[in-house]
């Protein structure tokens, strides 16, 4: 990637597995410059993904179509079934359709997150294809990072925000679609 990497690759949302100085996975949902030799990505300060990174200087992203456990990465600590990397001390998610493992090659401060920037080293794909576009798991997705920004939005605008996309959840959502989206209905009931 070029010095900018916010004007390269798309900006894809993936659940990145990171793990911590006491051994435990955690999940989390980033977005990331998803490229085939460098990953970017920005976490947030005074996160477990950014201690953990610091820590270790390795992650694994992933691409699911389980919009359950990116919602659950957002907000909450799930626990997928997971499995060992096979260049770096880390994570695959059983289920993911695609991942990359990483090394991180440079942290830096870009104000109240960090530009990661981080080497592929190896990657793999699972036995899951991609589904396809699924209009409620791109309106679920949206709610879980409203929901994970509720105390700098505010409560009442993602509540509003969370009325826009339900229609979008109510036509056409399939189970897991409608759990996710009352997994973060219950977080911001919880959160706000």
């Amino acid at each position: 990637m070029s010095a900018d990497p916010q004007c390269q690759a798309p900006l894809l949302e993936t659940v990145m597995t990171t793990t911590g100085t006491d051994g435990v996975v955690n999940c989390a949902a980033m977005g990331v410059r998803w490229g085939e030799r460098e990953v970017a990505f920005w976490p947030f300060h005074g996160t477990r993904t950014l201690r953990n990174l610091r820590a270790h200087g390795e992650a694994v992203v992933h691409l699911t179509d389980d919009v359950l456990l990116f919602v659950q990465s957002a907000l909450g600590r799930p626990q997928p079934a997971v499995r060992a990397a096979t260049e770096i001390s880390g994570s695959v998610i059983e289920q993911a359709s695609h991942w990359r493992e990483l090394v991180v090659s440079e942290i830096t401060p870009a104000g109240a997150r960090a530009l990661v920037r981080a080497k592929v080293v190896a990657s793999g794909t699972g036995a899951a294809e991609p589904a396809g576009l699924c209009r409620a798991r791109h309106a679920v997705v949206e709610a879980s990072i409203l929901a994970s920004r509720v105390r700098v939005l505010g409560a009442e605008h993602v509540r509003a925000e969370l009325e826009r996309l339900q229609p979008l959840v109510d036509k056409t959502a399939g189970p897991r679609e409608r759990e996710a989206m009352a997994y973060v209905r219950e977080y911001l009931a919880d959160h706000d």
